[in-house]
């Protein structure tokens, strides 16, 4: 399986792995601080055609730390928690972390930002306990929603490198 929108790729590279790819224009620096900022992420994590709100966000974005995103849709009453810990962090490079919210193990993603005149590529890998677990993400539409996010990164990322939202 491998979908492109002309800008982000995401590639079935295994029976548990899949990758995501997306060149976004801005710093490495500030990639990783969208990832690590929780008011940063909370503009552009959740595809917005998803209807999707971030309801809080917590994150301690060091080897070691841990996070906690809770979502809600305007259909439902329930809101969906996701949470884990990070199990590298390297600033500006890579962000490992896990994923410990189901009743069994989760994938295990890795973020790498790769710069390189003004421009980062995103590399994005998912690795799930087991391919029927990726199966199942797939199948849910969990794994859809990567072009429009990774496009709403891109969307800040202007900002971030004109100041606007530096640290």
């Amino acid at each position: 399986m491998r979908l492109t929108d002309g800008e982000t790729a995401v590639e079935r590279t295994s029976d548990r792995e899949l990758v995501v790819t997306r060149t976004v224009r801005g710093a490495a620096r500030h990639v990783f601080e969208a990832w690590a900022r929780p008011d940063l992420f909370k503009r552009w994590w959740a595809p917005a055609s998803f209807g999707v709100t971030i309801i809080s966000y917590e994150a301690d974005v060091r080897t070691g730390g841990t996070y906690r995103l809770e979502m809600g849709h305007p259909t439902s009453d329930q809101t969906m928690t996701f949470f884990g810990r990070y199990l590298d962090v390297v600033p500006d490079a890579r962000i490992v972390w896990t994923n410990d919210e189901g009743d069994q193990d989760g994938p295990v993603t890795t973020v790498t930002f790769e710069e390189s005149d003004g421009e980062t590529l995103v590399t994005v890998r998912d690795l799930y306990p087991s391919k029927q677990s990726l199966d199942e993400a797939i199948a849910s539409g969990s794994t859809s929603g990567w072009g429009e996010q990774l496009r709403q990164l891109d969307a800040i990322l202007a900002d971030l490198d004109a100041g606007a939202g530096g640290a």
